[in-house]
């Protein structure tokens, strides 16, 4: 600590960590006493991200013997809780606490080090593990880093990447990882619409709404012919074209196995989708949704709810 501190590296830091719903709910506490305490005891700012999301950042900021000593207090938190999990479980075997950071991909090889030596050097000093993400986190040129261990050795291993961090700052611009939220799953049945929260379908009538009216609307109208279900929409309505790029990664989770996805898309909306083929060297795919205003609004929605 001493060296730390002498050699100038008593600046100021910033470390984001990346949380489930249920650990940021430990570190608040009830009525915010538990990150009251830390902010106060710990002399580190701790700020946690807003949002419904399944996953938050918790961002702690100071010089580094305040965020050393918010670290302590976070993992001891996380130990009581797995201890405390413990009491009535018949598991016999200790899980180690588990911290993920969240680290700029410009900064993760110098934390691993020329053929990983940095970061077995950092796990066998600390005997903590440490493992740093092959991809980068969606939408974003930053890597999640897992250090997991006792409080005592994780804490030993934060010291020594914020070191590193501090040797090696971040090159270029960073896009900080931001959670997405959740977006809850809709079930369609007996012509209505359900959002699922937590174990329970709850009826959503605005969606009920766009289910009945593209059940309603057979995908191809033969010319001239009014369609049932669109009032004052009739085949003649003017078709019109609409773009969206989609991330790669995400592309799957629309097209479906072996396209079920996307045609389930088409049948509902009465939308014609195309996907185009991936270009090299781009991280995204560029869809064209061709139809009536409402076909291509449903469409739109339906791509949005998967």
């Amino acid at each position: 600590d001493a060296k730390v501190s002498e050699g100038g590296l008593n600046v100021t830091l910033t470390i984001r960590l990346l949380m489930h719903g249920k650990e940021v709910g430990s570190i608040i506490g009830k009525k915010g006493e538990t990150v009251k305490k830390m902010r106060e005891e710990s002399g580190a700012r701790i700020n946690i991200s807003e949002g419904s999301c399944p996953e938050r950042i918790v961002t702690i900021t100071g010089p580094t013997d305040a965020i050393f000593k918010a670290f302590s207090m976070i993992a001891q938190k996380f130990e009581e809780d797995i201890n405390a999990s413990m009491t009535n479980s018949t598991v016999t075997s200790k899980p180690p606490v588990t911290l993920r950071l969240v680290v700029p991909a410009s900064q993760c090889g110098s934390l691993i080090g020329k053929g990983g030596s940095k970061i077995k050097e950092i796990r066998e000093s600390t005997g903590a593990q440490v493992q740093v993400a092959g991809d980068m986190l969606p939408n974003s040129t930053e890597r999640a880093v897992t250090i997991s261990g006792t409080p005592d050795a994780i804490i030993q291993c934060v010291k020594q990447i914020c070191v590193v961090m501090l040797e090696s700052p971040p090159k270029g611009a960073t896009i900080p990882y931001r959670p997405k939220p959740a977006s809850a799953p809709i079930i369609f049945a007996g012509g209505q619409a359900f959002t699922i929260q937590g174990q329970y379908a709850i009826p959503h009538p605005d969606l009920t709404k766009l289910h009945q009216l593209a059940m309603q609307h057979p995908p191809f109208t033969p010319l001239g012919q009014t369609t049932p279900g669109f009032p004052g929409l009739d085949a003649t309505t003017p078709t019109s074209s609409h773009e969206l790029t989609i991330p790669n990664d995400l592309i799957g989770c629309i097209i479906g196995r072996q396209g079920s996805k996307i045609n389930e898309i088409r049948q509902m909306s009465g939308a014609q989708i195309k996907i185009a083929n991936a270009t090299e060297g781009s991280a995204e795919r560029q869809v064209t949704i061709t139809g009536s205003p409402a076909n291509i609004s449903l469409a739109q929605y339906l791509i949005n709810a998967r």
